[in-house]
């Protein structure tokens, strides 16, 4: 898998959750992971997810994760939501060893009783793809919704540190995914 860090400010629109936007937009051929900060606002006809249909779902400044897999042919739903939930547990272990004290239901994380994370997983005829992406503060996240940031879940945490963690995750993702390959690779089989 490639990994691709942006420069901060783009903005997630769900337009990046469409098939081979890392090649169209950025180059970037094959598996990928690509992260940034930014804010997000994602207009109704951009939505993947019909429970989500009618809702806001915005914030001013997030850490996101565009994923995509090219591994399974055709591209395979169910896999795609495992490895979605790889991710959340990833992130979660990651933000527990840092001392940010988390939980998750689903594959979403909370921190208290405030939503931390937004995430879709979704297929096209040719890949799978997820959008996974952190608060890093309340501002500019939906009134009808209480949520978290990560900047206060913790007082110990700092931009410096933020900058850091989407390396972090996207690292320790593409080595699971690289070990459970390993691991398949090496299994007899009956």
């Amino acid at each position: 898998m490639k990994l691709m860090k942006l420069e901060p400010g783009l903005r997630y629109d769900g337009n990046q959750i469409k098939p081979m936007w890392a090649f169209q937009n950025l180059g970037v051929k094959g598996s990928s992971i690509v992260s940034w900060i930014g804010p997000m606002d994602i207009k109704s006809d951009e939505l993947i997810d019909y429970e989500d249909v009618g809702l806001e779902i915005k914030s001013d400044e997030m850490i996101h994760f565009v994923i995509e897999h090219f591994d399974v042919q055709p591209a395979d739903m169910r896999l795609c939501y495992h490895r979605q939930r790889i991710l959340v547990m990833i992130v979660l272990d990651l933000l527990q060893n840092m001392g940010i004290k988390t939980h998750r239901k689903g594959d979403d994380l909370y921190c208290d009783d405030g939503k931390l994370t937004v995430s879709i997983a979704t297929c096209s005829a040719s890949s799978m793809k997820i959008h996974f992406a952190m608060n890093l503060t309340t501002t500019g996240t939906p009134k009808d919704v209480k949520t978290a940031g990560l900047l206060e879940c913790s007082r110990e945490l700092d931009m410096d540190n933020i900058s850091k963690l989407p390396d972090k995750i996207s690292k320790t993702y593409i080595d699971e995914i690289k070990d459970i390959e390993e691991d398949i690779a090496k299994t007899r089989v009956f």
